[in-house]
């Protein structure tokens, strides 16, 4: 299978197109400074001429750029975000929730959504909660931690917050079978959904995993049971990769 992955120069979709390159599968990059998206003549000429099988869309851009993407592929795939979801009303979030974010980041992600439902039949819509892993950068909870703890002196860490979380192994792995064999509708990809860590936890759990020295303060300024429940999908549960 040839898969377009946007979103290469980030975080987890690197770690998608190892696990799928690994499978044997044809990877091909949107390169945003060879087409520009907002160019859609040059945007679709390119397309075509790649001939994918399949669309992943982890990169940012707008929702038009979204929904006009969805459009182009039947086998489409469009990673959005727990964050879709507001603390109020409080979780777990199903998938069959209404999305109440209020902050850009969630309403943007929330746009996107609806866009590419109205461009595509039966798109899949996978949302994810906070990605963790050893070496990748960017939005990665590991080196966050790593960063609190250098500014701060310190890892000031919720016990009042159930995050969605989940290492992005694990994350690739779900996000590929679902291109390998597309399942329409929305999934909620969270290793947290069954177990319920606190945010204090696994800080306590990834520093005795990768050998940090964090000192973890826990507070209750943030309150959320943010984890996402529902739906078809399902990831190894953080149990599988950590020490409670």
């Amino acid at each position: 299978m040839k898969i377009l992955i946007t979103g290469l120069s980030g975080t987890l979709a690197p770690r998608l197109a190892e696990a799928a390159r690994a499978a044997g599968h044809t990877v091909v990059a949107w390169d945003r400074t060879a087409v520009d998206p907002d160019n859609e003549a040059l945007s679709a000429a390119w397309l075509s001429a790649q001939s994918v099988d399949a669309v992943a869309h982890l990169g940012m851009g707008s929702a038009r750029f979204a929904g006009w993407l969805a459009s182009r592929c039947p086998n489409f795939l469009f990673t959005s975000t727990a964050m879709v979801f507001d603390h109020r009303p409080d979780g777990p979030h199903d998938v069959a929730d209404a999305r109440t974010a209020k902050d850009d980041y969630g309403r943007y992600k929330a746009d996107c959504e609806d866009a590419v439902l109205l461009a595509n039949e039966r798109p899949v819509i996978a949302r994810i909660g906070w990605q963790i892993d050893a070496t990748q950068p960017g939005n990665n909870m590991l080196p966050t931690l790593d960063q609190w703890q250098q500014r701060d002196g310190c890892v000031k860490a919720s016990n009042a917050w159930t995050p969605a979380c989940s290492f992005m192994t694990d994350t690739a792995a779900a996000l590929l079978g679902l291109l390998d064999r597309p399942l329409p509708g929305v999934h909620h990809l969270d290793s947290n959904a069954e177990e319920g860590w606190r945010f204090d936890e696994i800080a306590r759990a990834l520093a005795r995993a990768f050998g940090r020295d964090w000192r973890v303060e826990p507070h209750e300024d943030y309150r959320h049971d943010q984890r996402l429940v529902g739906g078809p999908s399902s990831l190894p549960p953080l149990s599988a990769r950590l020490a409670r």
